[in-house]
């Protein structure tokens, strides 16, 4: 049942996205966990304590961020299935709300149209909505490759490895990854607030995202094959010489399987905070200069990777039905 409800939450939400009158009314599970993340950040998170405690503290404000979502999940999946007549429905609508393929692809092409109808300032700023460096150290080419590899780590974080999860533990498994994920964009950073209490949380984010990123960067690959002017075997290729040579254990498969199939360099020096951090690229040798067009060109291999994965996960619904 877990399978056929992350199939079935990836074509609905593809079609629907996340209403905003719905985000108005109630809000969105990210913040939601943003709250509980906050929360347990200002109580257990002390600057005047010692590392080693704020990193055990640390782990704690994890079990705690991991297992409220995750139990209520449980609770709401059990209940709907068991005593809601057509729960089922309700349980594939609420999944929805942890993928983001419709919103990813919208925010992604309003970069290329800023860029295309108002120039670099309007493309830096429609850029700074999804990406966290430094928009103002960006040229036209470095706006456009900041879009692609957004494109390519949340096409990982935000719809590969929540339907993932969900497909393992339900809404359980899905809200749990949900939570930790966004634990890891709100503590997991280097710096001196929360170098040692977001340890945990990046660790464990980096775990958990092992196999979707993975599964990622195949999807690219696949979908180069389907994709007039992309690249499989430059996308095969970029992955296996770059992918771990990026400094995250995970965002440098898909985004490297991108830059291979497209021919392109991604990554590589760029500013967060005022702070150089000197990546390597991914798919080195490929072309620097990118443009709008190329996000055109991302944003088409996207949309056939994610009709694969929807594919995907439809066909391992149908074997789970005829086995189960």
């Amino acid at each position: 049942m877990s399978v056929l409800i992350a199939f079935l939450s990836l074509l609905v939400e593809f079609v629907l996205g996340y209403p905003d009158w719905l985000f108005r009314a109630i809000g969105h599970p990210v913040t939601w966990f943003g709250r509980l993340i906050s929360f347990l950040d200002l109580r257990l998170n002390r600057a005047t304590d010692p590392d080693a405690l704020r990193r055990q503290r640390g782990v704690q404000a994890l079990l705690v961020i991991v297992l409220v979502p995750a139990l209520t999940g449980l609770c709401v999946q059990l209940v709907l299935l068991w005593f809601v007549p057509l729960g089922w429905i309700i349980a594939v609508l609420l999944a929805t709300s942890l993928l983001s393929q419709k919103s990813l692809h919208e925010h992604v092409e309003a970069v290329a149209d800023a860029l295309d109808s108002g120039g670099l300032d309007m493309g830096r700023a429609a850029v700074s909505r999804i990406v966290g460096r430094d928009p103002e150290t960006l040229d036209r080419a470095g706006v456009c490759r900041a879009a692609i590899e957004s494109l390519a780590e949340n096409f990982s974080d935000g719809i590969v490895a929540p339907a993932f999860w969900t497909g393992v533990g339900g809404l359980a498994g899905g809200a749990a990854y949900k939570a930790a994920n966004t634990a890891d964009s709100m503590i997991g950073h280097h710096t001196p607030r929360h170098e040692a209490f977001g340890w945990a949380a990046a660790r464990f984010d980096d775990w958990i995202n092992l196999p979707a990123s993975r599964l990622t960067a195949l999807l690219i690959v696949l979908a180069s094959f389907l994709v007039e002017g992309a690249d499989p075997h430059g996308g095969w290729q970029a992955v296996r010489r770059d992918a771990k040579k990026h400094r995250s254990p995970n965002a440098g498969w898909p985004e490297a399987a991108m830059a291979g199939a497209l021919g392109l360099a991604l990554a590589g020096p760029r500013s967060y905070g005022g702070v150089m951090v000197d990546d390597i690229f991914m798919g080195e040798g490929g072309r620097r200069d990118v443009d709008s067009g190329d996000i055109r060109r991302a944003l088409k291999l996207y949309r056939v990777a994610d009709f694969l994965l929807i594919g995907l996960f439809g066909l391992i619904a149908v074997i789970a039905v005829l086995v189960f």
